[in-house]
Formats: structure tokens, sequence, C-alpha cells
């Protein structure tokens, strides 16, 4: 007897999920099985976790997908464990090790160590990373044994604290929470650290714990989404998250009825308060309905940089007039 398979019908949703990605998953993973389990037509995430790291992994669907770029630059928190005395081909535990070496260095040349990565740093991509050279992921050349030469970038290490360690025994080892900008690589700190500590160094774990505002503490498993799915599937909707909790590090700008309509056709409008050029501000209606992001300029005025096709999501944080 032939089974007739049942074609899921896609919803437009917009909103947040967060989740807390497990290890062993890639990120688009996470992203397309949260996407067909709540059948959203549009969907993408804020920035890619390794598939060996966990933690939080901000995805968003319909509207929300406007505004992934402004995650994507926002600080960035982890809690990294770093293994002392051991290199690996890929700066972390799923490369072969390359090197051993002793660990001998006190408390006081680490917290020096840990002093001089914090700041404004210089860091090389590591291959194995998402950076394209010519449109190729490095990662790809990396894997076919070809290696480039990458430049120095800047990036900015906010924090950098030793939440504990084991300097002695077989397996010594450092975990660290990192709180840091756009563009930087923990594995590359993590061997950069073991490189000034004198013994080599690779990633052990990762947890991302903060993207922005957002933490590890508002995010779901994915066995709590499946079980939702099954059971419950409306409170699977009704996790997701308003479109402008992925905009809450931004100022926030409340117009009238008559400003609403003209930005929400794309002109410009007047805006008094304190702010430079090209500042972004998250912009409301009246009734404290999510327009988008505007962008101040030159001209002193507020121009719109991206803007909801429905208007959504009450905020609930007192709002300014302009």
């Amino acid at each position: 007897m032939r089974t007739e398979q049942v074609r899921r019908v896609k919803r437009k949703i917009d909103g947040a999920l967060l989740l807390n990605k497990p290890k062993g998953m890639s990120s688009n993973a996470a992203l397309q099985r949260a996407r067909w389990l709540l059948q959203a037509e549009k969907a993408g995430h804020t920035g890619t976790l390794d598939p060996m790291a966990t933690g939080l992994l901000p995805l968003c669907f319909g509207e929300a997908t406007k505004f992934s770029a402004d995650l994507l630059h926002a600080d960035k928190t982890y809690r990294a464990k770093a293994r002392l005395g051991v290199t690996t081909t890929t700066g972390d535990a799923e490369g072969e090790i390359r090197e051993i070496r002793p660990v001998c260095f006190d408390a006081a040349r680490l917290a020096e160590t840990l002093a001089a990565f914090t700041g404004e740093i210089r860091q090389i991509p590591p291959m194995h990373s998402a950076l394209k050279l010519q449109g190729r992921p490095l990662y790809e050349l990396a894997r076919q044994g070809v290696e480039v030469t990458r430049e120095a970038r800047p990036v900015w290490i906010h924090r950098l604290e030793l939440l504990a360690c084991e300097l002695t025994g077989d397996a010594p080892w450092l975990e660290l929470e990192v709180c840091c900008g756009k563009g930087t690589y923990i594995r590359a700190l993590a061997e950069d650290i073991g490189e000034a500590l004198g013994c080599g160094a690779h990633l052990a774990e990762l947890c991302r714990t903060a993207v922005g505002d957002l933490t590890l503490t508002m995010a779901h498993s994915t066995e709590e989404l499946e079980t939702l799915a099954a059971n419950e599937p409306q409170a699977l909707t009704d996790m997701l998250l308003p479109v402008d909790h992925l905009l809450l590090s931004l100022p926030v700008a409340c117009l009238s009825d008559t400003e609403s309509e003209r930005f929400s056709h794309g002109n410009p409008v007047e805006y008094t308060e304190l702010a430079g050029e090209g500042t972004k501000i998250r912009v409301y209606t009246a009734s404290s309905r999510l327009l988008g992001v505007g962008e101040m300029k030159v001209d002193g005025k507020l121009w719109p940089k991206r803007l909801l096709a429905v208007l959504q999501t009450a905020i609930e944080e007192p709002i300014l007039r302009i």
C-alpha cells in the first residue's frame, strides 16, 4: 500500500529563538532543524558556532532576519577551556597532536600574560576558520593541506578572567571567561596564550554564554524544542522572542503618527537627542510598535536603515520622544 507523504505547510512567523546549541551539531544544522519544527518560511542565524562548541545561538525567523547583522557585530562572551602543553593541527581538540611541551610557569606569570591579552590585541585568523580567501573558506584549503599567509588583525578583548586552572598533573588546563568584540577567534586566543606562557596550548572546550544583551540562561535546548513540537506546537511558537530583542543594545526613539508615516516610507525625521553620525537607533510608533532601525546621518537627521514589513512588537521599557 502506498503511503502518502504529508507536505508541511510553511508559515510566516516573525521573531527570535535562543538555542543552546549542543556539541557536534553545526550552526546551520541547528537552524534548519528549528526551522523545520516551526515550519517557518524564512530563517537565519546571527553568526556561526563551531560544531565542537556549545552555547547560545540566536536564530532569526521572518522579519527578524533583517536584524541578524546587528548581533553579528555585537560583543560575545565565552567560557573556554584551554589544554596546556599540547598544540594541535587545528588549534582545538579535534586536530592531531602537533607538539607536546612541559608546563612550567607560576601564578604571577599567568596573571601578567592574561593582562597582556586584554584590550586591543593583534590576532592571526586560524586556517580552520570560515574566513574566506577569494570566495573560499580557509577551512576548505586547510582540509586539502594548503596553508596560506594570513595577516594579523586587530581585535578587542574587553575582559579576560581566569575562572579555574590546574597547572600540575598529566593534563594541565585553564578555564577562562572571555568577553570580546567582533572577529575574535577563541581558538587562536588559546594558542597565543599558550605560546606566551612558553608551553603551547589548544582549545579543549568552548561555550558561548552571551551575544550582546542575550544570555545563555534565556536559551532552550534542542530536546526541549523537539518535545514541544511533538506535544505542544503552539507553545513552541510562543517561545519566540519579539523581533526587538535582537536590538536591545540600541537606543530607542518613539515617533509621532506623522513622523512614523514619513519614516516608514523611507524618509528621514528630525532627531533632537544627542547622537553622533552613524549611531543606530531602534524606532517605534507612538503606540510602541517597532518600525525598524534608523541611523543618524551627517545632516543630523534620523534616516531609515532597515524597516519591518509589518508593524509589531511592543516594548516594555520607557521610550524617548524625539
